[in-house]
């Protein structure tokens, strides 16, 4: 299996305690017009509707950056955004660890666009059925998410559409698990990702990952 589609998968588990921050008020908001607790079904299908959101992202970034290597003819242009995208890593380990949090600087660059979304996805509440979930979650895949961003950068160095795509799919079924106790049974998960002991593996993995991608994509640049 493609190292970065482990190393997607692995930023998803390790990181999703960003994600229940950020969506854990999703339940409440599925729960709106419900005559009980948030039915399975919406959550299930709130969850296809993100991971849907971010393949579609990741194959149009993929496909893009991997056009444009080809047509500039430039053989280190992946090697070179590689290396952006090592960088990415390295504040993502940073904010993982809560060393620093300079990747929030990141996020607000898509507030803008979020706030063209987000009146889209808030006008098919309440839910009238399961299946609205789908396009309502798609709609909040969008959210601004340093996370998101940072696997993003893999996705554009994957080499094409479909190798985007895997990748940005890969991180989002790293967010399943915590994602689908949102609301349910999360307060164990999430004591878990809020211990010191588990943020400083997870940003140290992370740290490792990036500083191994970086050298790798410099060494490209260094055998020519």
């Amino acid at each position: 299996m493609n190292l970065d589609l482990i190393g997607a998968f692995t930023v998803g588990l390790l990181g999703a305690g960003h994600c229940m921050g950020m969506c854990g008020g999703i339940a409440s908001l599925l729960s709106i017009g419900q005559s009980n607790k948030t039915p399975t079904a919406l959550i299930v299908n709130y969850n296809l509707g993100r991971l849907l959101s971010y393949a579609f992202i990741g194959s149009v970034v993929g496909g893009a950056i991997a056009g444009i290597a080809s047509l500039s003819q430039f053989n280190h242009a992946l090697a070179f955004v590689r290396i952006i995208a090592a960088l990415f890593m390295v504040l993502l380990a940073f904010y993982v660890g809560r060393w620093w949090n300079g990747l929030l600087m990141v996020e607000k660059l898509g507030q803008s666009l979020w706030k063209r979304v987000s009146p889209i996805a808030n006008k098919l509440l309440p839910l009238k059925h399961s299946a609205y979930a789908i396009p309502f979650g798609f709609l909040w895949g969008w959210l601004p998410c340093g996370l998101v961003y940072s696997v993003l950068t893999w996705a554009a160095v994957s080499g094409s559409a479909f190798g985007g795509a895997a990748t940005m799919l890969a991180f989002g079924l790293g967010t399943l698990p915590a994602m689908l106790l949102v609301g349910t049974s999360a307060t164990k998960l999430k004591s878990l990702q809020n211990s010191l002991i588990f943020r400083n593996i997870a940003a140290v993995s992370i740290l490792v990952y990036g500083i191994y991608t970086g050298y790798e994509s410099v060494m490209i640049f260094s055998a020519n």
